[in-house]
């Protein structure tokens, strides 16, 4: 019996070891109390040219003053973001009209509007530390983007369309606008590679055109840098990264397959984003 007894009791606290691991790794933080740090979202540029987002690409959306969700009369109640939501340095009560849900002591909290996590800076630890990392690498990234020259020297292309892209097609590049840029019909990117468009003022794109990726382009691989505010008008789509300095507006039944970076406010209604 005793030698019995010297082998099972062994085996006991193996077991109990093992089962105690196996429900740590089971569990998968969705009370929004685990880790704070945002899984990553979706795809992001690799290679040559490509400006590199750091941990801002963690987010689908992420914005410093705040993200506002204002439905109209006939706006869907299934989800619209997919992605996760950050907000920094501005606090929680300016992600509105999501209907946020966030749990006693919890690092993120949940929409029905959302497949992905919300984040603001007054939620638990590691958040708000993480959160002050995607905003300066946001910047960074926009910096980058904005003092970027085509690979292997030489001038960077001219404007497309002298400010207005209008049934245009363009081909992998860094393009440079000095002047306003409205997008008045379809652009079609053309081929794999990156494409960087800086403008040094704002961008609007009119109601229901469209900007399409053909022949290996890829949402991810597409950088929209601007200075000024950006107008997505009703109805139109647009494909990549925006990353602005002022606001970003989606106007009914826009829709964005990339990300939206502002240094301040991205205003919606009701609109579907969807990370790459």
């Amino acid at each position: 019996m005793k030698k019995f007894e010297s082998i099972a009791k062994p085996m006991m606290w193996s077991t109990t070891i093992l089962l105690a691991a196996i429900a740590a790794g089971c569990s998968d933080g969705s009370s929004g109390g685990g880790t704070g740090a945002p899984a990553p979202s979706g795809t992001t540029c690799t290679g040559t040219g490509c400006v590199d987002l750091g941990s801002a690409a963690n987010y689908v959306i992420l914005a410093e003053a705040g993200v506002t969700y204002t439905p109209t009369a006939t706006a869907s109640s299934t989800p619209m973001i997919t992605g996760n939501i950050g907000v920094s340095p501005a606090a929680a009560t300016t992600i509105a009209g999501f209907a946020l849900n966030l749990p006693a002591g919890g690092t993120y909290s949940t929409s029905t509007l959302v497949t992905g996590a919300i984040y603001a800076p007054g939620y638990a630890p590691p958040t708000p530390s993480n959160l002050t990392t995607a905003v300066n690498d946001k910047l960074t990234a926009y910096n980058a983007a904005a003092g970027m020259a085509p690979a292997g020297g030489g001038l960077i292309t001219a404007c497309p369309g002298v400010g207005i892209l209008n049934a245009i097609t363009i081909t992998p590049g860094v393009y440079n606008c000095a002047n306003p840029v409205s997008i008045t019909g379809s652009v079609t990117l053309d081929g794999p590679g990156v494409y960087v468009f800086q403008f040094a003022q704002t961008l609007t794109q009119d109601a229901s055109t469209q900007v399409i990726l053909t022949n290996g382009a890829t949402a991810q691989n597409v950088f929209w840098q601007v200075a000024g505010a950006v107008a997505i008008g009703a109805s139109a789509h647009m494909e990549g990264v925006i990353l602005s300095a002022s606001n970003i507006a989606l106007v009914t039944s826009a829709t964005v397959k990339g990300r939206l970076y502002s240094a301040t406010s991205v205003a919606m209604d009701d609109n579907t984003v969807t990370q790459p």
